[in-house]
């Protein structure tokens, strides 16, 4: 188990990155207790000439100001006013890249994430979903946007988990109908035939 380096982040290739998250670990230590999930599921989103991202046509605001800095940092938003999405920020600065973590498969501390998420038992609607699965690993927006992951509070590991490419299903992205033609674009990274992937339309 370690934490993937920086250079890792640093990849000016943003879909490689999406693909290379998955089979990684998601760690939180929050409060000193550790939860964790391997990645099944994420989404590229290409910075300044894509649509679909927040910096499209290079758009600086407080909320994104941190996409354009080095990667390797947590990029956590609020969406509908209700859930945390977590994202990673990839490439050099001012390339404001980043992959959105759609869906674990739960690991570690999985009694603290059911608490969070207030359910009893272990099903796939733990996790499976952005917002749900920031939920359960004690992940918001106003703690842990902006956060350097070769820290110890948010990181991400390789557990020796290697997924092969043809193991990878990709599809269009969720949510982004307002992106024109770059809605159509295959930027969601699934791991085929994993339960724990979100159910998206």
């Amino acid at each position: 188990m370690s934490k993937l380096p920086k250079s890792f982040f640093l990849n000016e290739n943003v879909l490689e990155v999406s693909e290379q998250l998955l089979g990684k670990v998601l760690c939180t230590k929050i409060d000193g207790i550790l939860t964790s999930g391997m990645i099944v599921e994420t989404e590229a989103y290409n910075g300044i000439s894509d649509k679909a991202s927040h910096a499209f046509g290079n758009r600086r605001t407080k909320r994104t100001e941190i996409m354009f800095g080095e990667g390797g940092f947590s990029y956590v938003y609020l969406c509908y006013g209700i859930y945390s999405l977590f994202n990673v920020v990839t490439n050099l600065k001012e390339i404001p890249h980043a992959v959105l973590i759609r869906a674990i498969e739960p690991i570690d501390g999985i009694e603290k994430m059911l608490e969070r998420r207030g359910k009893s038992k272990l099903e796939t609607n733990l996790t499976s979903g952005p917002g749900i699965l920031s939920q359960a690993l004690g992940i918001n927006f106003r703690e842990h946007n902006g956060l350097d992951l070769q820290k110890d509070e948010i990181w991400i590991e390789s557990r020796g988990v290697e997924i092969s490419k043809n193991e990878i299903l990709r599809s269009s992205r969720v949510g982004v109908d307002y992106a024109e033609e770059d809605a159509k674009l295959p930027w969601r990274f699934r791991i085929q035939n994993n339960k724990w992937t979100s159910k998206a339309k």
